[in-house]
């Protein structure tokens, strides 16, 4: 995030574009650290059966991002106007709330709260973490790698064409917040099952949350979509911007939906702790969609850049689904 001006001027960004982000870059590698810090103690919560714990962190970390994003970009009444900045602050604060809320939460279960030490490391352990770990902390590089390389292109296009992309990426983040908490309490399903022998049961909650999650997430960028006239004017005041920004809101909703269809997968096979096969979903398919992002753009602007990361996120989460159900039925459960 630090070398997103570098990176920049490399991909051929305009001067003026990157000049326009301001201290968003710093903003958004401080929210990813805050990000980071609670992600371990939601998905230990979710695991001891606290899911709705997190699920209210996650609340009012998004009504945070959202009444912040409203005040701080625009400007309305005593608040000045940050543009990207004021975006970028949201995050932030979004990321900080959210990790305070679960950390403690955590602390105050029985047991835990007693020493910040870890006490002595359990080789075993670590070794499991790291080769369950490594592959999902791998996936999530690739993703949002290829997502920067998405607003680099976006950005060659121009800078009304770079804020209808930063926008759109925005609504996607703020819904596709549901479709990892729904993920998240498929892990603990699928352990649960597997652990009892109960390959059924673990195929049947996968596909129950990936059904919850299309349709939550569905009827979010329904929402969206239905009511864009009066949400895109939040993120910006500019008539023409905002004309842009609401013809992207069905690509927005295609993208997110596929979008969650493949975390939840993605979590089922966390959960089965096999997630290279996940690994290797996303490096070829959004690997591709990496090398054809740029000319993508080139040729068909926003439109084609955002069908083809909504094909992506299909393929990856055709392929996902099809290794979960192959490899709950193995034999062998040894982690991969």
């Amino acid at each position: 995030m630090l070398g997103t001006r570098w990176l920049g001027g490399a991909a051929g960004v305009t001067a003026p574009t990157l000049q326009g982000l301001g201290v968003l870059p710093g903003l958004l590698a401080l929210a990813v650290v805050a990000q980071s810090v609670g992600a371990s103690a939601s998905s230990t919560l979710v695991t001891l059966g606290r899911g709705p714990t997190v699920l209210r962190a996650g609340l009012v970390s998004t009504a945070a991002t959202v009444g912040l994003s409203a005040l701080l970009v625009l400007g309305p009444g005593p608040f000045p106007a940050l543009g990207v900045v004021g975006a970028g602050v949201a995050m932030f604060v979004s990321g900080v709330v959210y990790t305070a809320q679960v950390q403690l939460a955590l602390r105050h279960i029985t047991g835990l709260h007693r020493t910040v030490l870890p006490g002595r490391p359990d080789r075993r352990e670590i070794l499991l973490l790291a080769r369950t770990g490594l592959p999902m902390a791998g996936t999530v590089l690739v993703k949002f790698t290829v997502l920067g390389v998405l607003t680099f292109a976006a950005a060659r296009l121009g800078t009304d064409q770079a804020a209808v992309h930063g926008v759109s990426e925005s609504l996607v983040n703020i819904i596709y917040t549901v479709a990892v908490s729904i993920g998240q309490a498929v892990v603990p399903m699928v352990g649960r099952s597997m652990r009892a022998g109960d390959v059924d049961g673990a195929r049947r909650g996968v596909g129950a949350g990936a059904i919850v999650a299309v349709v939550w997430v569905g009827l979010l960028a329904g929402l969206a979509i239905v009511l864009g006239r009066w949400i895109v004017p939040l993120f910006s005041s500019d008539p023409a911007l905002q004309h842009g920004i609401r013809a992207m809101l069905p690509l927005v909703a295609f993208a997110v939906v596929t979008d969650a269809v493949q975390a939840v997968y993605g979590f089922g096979l966390l959960g089965l702790r096999r997630t290279f096969p996940g690994l290797v979903s996303t490096a070829l398919f959004f690997g591709l969609l990496c090398l054809v992002a740029v000319p993508v753009a080139d040729a068909g602007g926003l439109t084609a850049l955002w069908l083809a990361l909504g094909v992506a996120n299909l393929a990856q989460a055709i392929s996902k689904a099809f290794f979960f159900h192959r490899l709950s039925g193995s034999t062998d459960r040894s982690p991969a």
